[in-house]
């Protein structure tokens, strides 16, 4: 089952004086738009630039993981930006990105998803959106990053083995979502926060804004799989955007390890 085609005409129209008029690049099936979206920055393309394709017979997620991807059905979109920032702040764009699809979810579609740290959306308790932010840079300098964006949208299914961890909006609402209007969507939220996020005082507004719409945020029981694999309970974000797991030796910040819930556990949020 195939969804909705794009509207390139309308996506092209919606764009125009944004960020991203005359840089929209569509390919019925690549690799991964990530990888090409790279490729472009480092020839030295202009910011703004986008990648979106119907199918992906390579997509990569975060930690090498690999993303599903079935023909027509979501969104795969690499966004290419050029912030002015060190290295070591780039946390800000997937923390960004996070906060812009759960923004396009909602305003598009509807539904509210649960931000889990730093980037993944989630639906039902699965997994409805990935977010893969991809670096060069020097010792001081971010030279251009690639914001990688897949979304389920139509898939009416997903294979046994993941079935238990992925969802789109189809299955969760029984119903056919544009992804036009989505993608549209989408890149409007995106560029109103890359915008917002490198304004004086706007690290400090997406902190907030992370936590609000987060349940994994603060008080949640989870299992880390980094530094060897640990157990904790959220507590919040600190001052650079990391994860905080209280752990029983004490506090510990996660720095790039993946963060799953332990199954059974009480969240405390609003206890």
């Amino acid at each position: 089952m195939s969804s909705l085609s794009y509207d390139l005409a309308e996506l092209k129209n919606a764009v125009r004086g944004s960020l991203f008029e005359g840089k929209l690049h569509y390919f019925p099936e690549i690799g991964s738009t990530n990888t090409l979206a790279m490729q472009a920055a480092a020839a030295g393309v202009e910011e703004g630039m986008v990648i979106f394709a119907d199918q992906q017979t390579a997509g990569r997620g975060r930690n090498g993981h690999s993303w599903h991807s079935e023909s027509g059905s979501a969104i795969l979109a690499s966004i290419v930006v050029r912030p002015r920032i060190p290295p070591a702040q780039s946390l800000w764009l997937s923390l960004m990105a996070g906060v812009a699809a759960h923004e396009a979810i909602l305003r598009a579609c509807g539904m509210e998803c649960d931000l889990r740290w730093p980037n993944d959306l989630l639906l039902a308790r699965k997994k409805i959106c990935g977010i893969l932010t991809e670096i060069s840079a020097d010792h001081e300098q971010l030279r251009f990053a690639v914001i990688g964006v897949g979304i389920n949208v139509n898939q009416p299914s997903f294979p046994p083995d993941i079935a238990s961890l992925a969802t789109s909006l189809q299955i969760e609402t029984g119903k056919t979502w544009s992804r036009t209007e989505l993608l549209i969507a989408l890149l409007q939220s995106m560029e109103a926060g890359y915008r917002r996020a490198l304004e004086p005082g706007g690290n400090e507004f997406l902190l907030h804004r992370v936590e609000s719409i987060s349940s994994y945020a603060r008080n949640k029981r989870v299992q880390v799989d980094e530094a060897g694999g640990y157990e904790g309970l959220t507590d919040g974000l600190d001052a650079a955007g990391f994860l905080r797991v209280r752990t029983a030796q004490g506090l510990r910040t996660v720095l790039s390890g993946g963060v799953r819930e332990v199954e059974g556990a009480i969240n405390m949020r609003n206890s």
